[in-house]
């Protein structure tokens, strides 16, 4: 068997592609540009979701493809995959598309997929942790702090691994088809909590300083990357569709209670912790730089791609 996993050097991607070679089959991995970190084994081959006549050698002899989302194109995408043979789909989603927040973006993915006659899966997980990294890293770095306007705000992040185990379970297991499955992390925990596992995990105090939103957003628009791309939606000054929000006291999604659907109705297996999450990335938060950002900097928005709406983190 042979599988396509497109998206391959991302995040998502690379676990998948790890996962499916610990399985043993045979593994391509398409990425934009040539790669020379693949695992040994690994098949890469370069193309482009976004030129999707750039895909036909790579699906070629391909049994089955985990399809990372590119909505302008998915309809041709899929229609590639299906004239060259592949049986099955998997999709990298969003659990937006669950709560109905999602119309334009990974809803036309799944929404091709499920048109082409195909076997297929949605994975769709709802809060990244890894959004943590990417927004709390540099001020936990440089000065062991995170300035948050929220303390208490809560929510289900999500373990990129189990992201990528249900994926790695669909594409290759049975009893998974024409199913979506919803992922988030175990336990409600809060941004205070989830400050304080860094903490734990690095072995060092982490300072939760608390802030105006508009205080918090000169900082990640200072920062840069992915704070600055996505600080006005994470703050509560934009809603989910990037339209202008009512105030800016609104903060990171809701405030949830009670369970929620994780990775163990897939895998049968209980999903990972923040704490767990925190362990695995305590290098990545540990390790000093030497400067910080100036508040006084800015960056224009640029588009990444992916936003951090639930499940594009």
């Amino acid at each position: 068997m042979r599988i396509l996993v497109t998206g391959a050097s991302g995040n998502i991607g690379r676990l998948v592609v790890d996962g499916l070679r610990e399985a043993g089959v045979e593994v391509r991995a398409l990425s934009r540009r040539r790669r020379d970190d693949l695992p040994e084994g690994v098949e890469g081959v370069i193309g482009d979701l976004e030129w999707p006549q750039s895909l036909e050698g790579a699906l070629r002899g391909v049994d089955r493809v985990f399809l990372f989302p590119v909505p302008e194109t998915a309809e041709r995408v899929v229609d590639l995959v299906r004239a060259a043979g592949a049986t099955r789909i998997v999709t990298l989603s969003s659990g937006a598309v669950t709560t109905g927040f999602d119309t334009d973006f990974h809803l036309p993915v799944e929404r091709a997929v499920e048109a082409s006659g195909l076997e297929w899966t949605h994975v769709r997980p709802g809060e990244f942790a890894l959004n943590k990294l990417w927004l709390w890293g540099p001020s936990i770095r440089a000065e062991r702090v995170v300035r948050d306007p929220q303390p208490e705000a809560a929510w289900y992040p999500v373990h990129e691994r189990d992201i990528a185990d249900v994926a790695v379970t669909a594409v290759l297991g049975d009893g998974h088809t024409g199913k979506a499955y919803t992922l988030n992390g175990p336990a409600l925990v809060s941004h205070r909590e989830q400050v304080d596992a860094i903490a734990a995990a690095i072995g060092e105090t982490v300072r939760f300083e608390v802030v105006e939103s508009r205080v918090a957003r000169e900082y990640y628009l200072a920062q840069g990357g992915f704070a600055a791309d996505n600080a006005d939606f994470l703050l509560g000054f934009e809603d989910y569709s990037g339209a202008e929000a009512d105030s800016g006291e609104q903060g990171e999604g809701a405030w949830a209670q009670g369970p929620v659907p994780t990775s163990e109705e897939a895998i049968g297996r209980p999903a990972r912790t923040f704490g767990e999450w925190a362990r695995d990335h305590a290098a990545a938060f540990g390790q000093r730089s030497q400067r910080t950002p100036s508040i006084g900097l800015r960056r224009l928005r640029g588009g990444t791609g992916l936003r951090a709406r639930p499940g594009r983190g």
